[in-house]
């Protein structure tokens, strides 16, 4: 006889809590979590749903990896340090080669940044996951949308663009070679949250987000946000090998509104430019200033020499009109590899 759902549970996702903030985990009504006093809780969810938001081929371990992964990016943005997550997982059967394959992937990153699974809740029905993630951050520290001004200068962190280009192979829009379909594939499918990078940020960052629906539709979050414009200069935004040796026009719509990144789009002040490049040094990761923030509301994209550069895209969005430029969904209405995903909206 097949296991049942409460045998899946305790087989696939029941573990020791790590954390002292984790007082009860999976099994009960409720997680009960206690951060340290002066501490605020960040709590982010996302919704992966086949054929939306990853393709059917996707490896387990890769899809149990980016479920999580696009959650602790959201906690990244907000500079919180993650504690813990639930799951809620449909799938159409009990297919136990899946379940140990997502849940390796799943526990792998999730040990990597020391969270703990701390319940959820398993239903027939068709391949659809949902994580919510808690984190914590100083009271008054957490990194917001709100806080760019003008005279800030605009970073980004890592490549932008791969995941994308990805997604455009699948299509059958280009064609690469073994390694790059790799380096390209393992962008959309494992995302690096950029979790240290958050919080060597707090206190040098005036805002942040991560990069999910593309940049131009996602930094257009934080000047609604913070009442400003920016300028972006295209030609310094950073990509990989792969993405470089792609057409020009395919390069800068998979850099302007990919989506699927999952790098940190931030602000800071002029004055903080060492200290960002300090931040990124103890991350460990890369950071390009890709632009400045301006008085107004306008976003504006200059090329090389600094001429005006026309807006073609938006950010993903999943219930955009026909018809409207939208990120990767202006291709196709389902396209798998962008998650839209945003809980902080």
């Amino acid at each position: 006889m097949p296991p049942g759902e409460f045998e899946l549970i305790a087989r696939y996702f029941t573990r020791a809590p790590r954390r002292s903030a984790v007082a009860l985990g999976v099994g009960d009504d409720c997680a009960l979590l206690a951060p340290a006093p002066g501490m605020e809780l960040a709590v982010t969810t996302d919704l992966l749903i086949e054929g939306r938001h990853f393709l059917a081929s996707v490896p387990p371990e890769r899809l149990g990896h980016k479920a999580l992964a696009v959650n602790l990016s959201d906690l990244a943005a907000c500079g919180a340090e993650p504690l813990a997550f639930t799951l809620a997982l449909a799938m159409p059967a009990a297919d136990e080669r899946f379940l140990a394959g997502f849940a390796q992937g799943l526990f792998a990153l999730a040990e990597a940044h020391g969270v703990d699974l701390v319940g959820g809740d398993t239903t027939a029905g068709p391949l659809a996951l949902a994580i919510t993630a808690f984190g914590q951050v100083p009271a008054g520290a957490a990194l917001r949308r709100s806080g760019a001004r003008a005279g800030d200068e605009l970073w980004v962190s890592g490549t932008l663009g791969d995941a994308r280009l990805a997604l455009e192979l699948f299509r059958g829009r280009v064609a690469l070679g073994a390694e790059e379909l790799e380096a390209v594939r393992r962008a959309m499918e494992c995302p690096v949250p950029r979790v240290a990078l958050g919080i060597a940020l707090r206190g040098v960052a005036s805002a942040a987000i991560d990069l999910s629906d593309g940049l131009v539709g996602d930094l257009g979050h934080i000047l609604r946000r913070s009442g400003v414009g920016a300028r972006v200069e295209r030609d310094v935004l950073p990509r990989s090998a792969a993405l470089a040796r792609q057409d020009e026009a395919l390069q800068h719509e998979c850099l302007l509104a990919g989506g699927d990144d999952y790098e940190l789009l931030f602000t800071a002040p002029a004055a903080r430019h060492d200290a960002v490049r300090a931040a990124a040094r103890a991350a460990g990761v890369a950071v390009t200033r890709i632009g400045r923030i301006e008085a107004g509301t306008q976003l504006r994209i200059v090329d090389a020499q600094g001429a005006a550069v026309a807006l073609r895209w938006q950010g993903f969005d999943h219930f955009a009109p026909a018809g409207l430029p939208a990120g990767p969904a202006a291709a196709s209405p389902a396209a798998p590899g962008n998650t839209g995903a945003d809980a902080g909206r």
